[in-house]
């Protein structure tokens, strides 16, 4: 198939266009490099430097491309921002993802894969979450993800858009061979974080309460791997191409890690005393977030490779001491 990736010159998207040239797939990565880097973009890919909400520049890809599917990763993704600056990500999100549905409509492609989240799940009654959870999503960020399924639903009934909307917890992890890993900035996920303490990018680990009803009173959350993370989003275009219907997934190892476990976890692999305090707890934190990601096994035969946290993190690791810059390209 050839597939457009929109953002795939960020953490995940690079390594879903990794996965997809590997195993045989057209791609074209259409990204503005505002959070993405140019260096993490497969030399086999096609890369088109462009913004979701220049009209014109994404009349002009579809124009000079026939995608048979597309795969959406472009978007503002930090939850507290979203919560300080809520009208870039209303605007800027929404917008990205209308402009790029009103081309694809426009252009007959059928298959279409959304990054989605779980901040979808803002107080979940079950726990592991299941798809069967009320949607309240638990920030600007989440409402803007919730925005995106609802149109795709109105495209499959309006012009018979297919589509998966994955909902996944916390990605981590890096590609084994090195080459391309994790590099925001700023940074806000908790491993690699972490690792800049071992790296000496940052004096300390602040642990966001130690009070919270889990065994070692941190909170607890479920790690995927990227990779694992990748192959989920192959097997649902594949699905796709051959005649699924629109589905939503969650996406999990089903296995829930305490900041504590990460932290000490990350001293192992690393070898570094990694120096952590214990400050005030953050709004909207909620003690344990696990996923129940059954159905996607079930119907897709999707299973984590990665779904141990000693290998998310050595992945992890293998990345950030050989590229304690990230891709140097700022």
């Amino acid at each position: 198939m050839k597939l457009l990736v929109t953002g795939g010159a960020g953490y995940i998207g690079s390594h879903v266009v990794e996965l997809l040239i590997e195993r045989g797939h057209e791609v074209v990565v259409f990204d503005n490099l505002c959070a993405g880097h140019r260096a993490a973009v497969h030399p086999k890919a096609t890369f088109v430097l462009g913004d979701l909400l220049n009209c014109p520049a994404l009349a002009a890809l579809f124009a000079e491309h026939t995608f048979d599917g597309i795969m959406h990763f472009a978007s503002h993704i930090l939850v507290g921002e979203s919560m300080q600056t809520p009208f870039k990500y209303l605007r800027d999100n929404i917008d990205a993802v209308t402009n790029l549905l009103e081309q694809a409509t426009q252009h007959e492609v059928k298959r279409f894969i959304l990054s989605s989240t779980a901040n979808l799940y803002d107080n979940p009654q079950h726990v592991p979450i299941t798809e069967d959870e009320a949607v309240i999503p638990g920030s600007v960020y989440g409402e803007t993800k919730h925005v995106a399924e609802r149109m795709l639903y109105w495209m499959d009934r309006i012009y018979g858009l297919k589509y998966v909307c994955l909902r996944y917890f916390n990605a981590c992890g890096a590609h084994p061979n090195g080459h391309i890993g994790e590099d925001h900035h700023p940074e806000s996920h908790l491993i690699p974080i972490t690792l800049q303490v071992a790296l000496g990018k940052r004096e300390k680990l602040v642990i966001y309460g130690d009070d919270y009803d889990t065994p070692d009173g941190t909170c607890i959350r479920d790690y995927i791997h990227v990779l694992d993370l990748a192959d989920a989003h192959i097997r649902a275009m594949e699905a796709l191409a051959n005649g699924a219907g629109s589905r939503v997934y969650n996406l999990g190892s089903g296995t829930g890690y305490s900041v504590l476990e990460v932290l000490e976890t990350a001293r192992e692999v690393t070898g570094h005393p990694i120096p952590a305090e214990v400050g005030a707890r953050r709004p909207g934190d909620l003690p344990k977030l696990i996923a129940d990601s059954t159905r996607i096994k079930s119907e897709l035969g999707w299973q984590p490779k990665f779904d141990n946290i000693r290998v998310m993190i050595e992945t992890a690791w293998n990345w950030h001491r050989n590229h304690p810059n990230g891709f140097n390209d700022r």
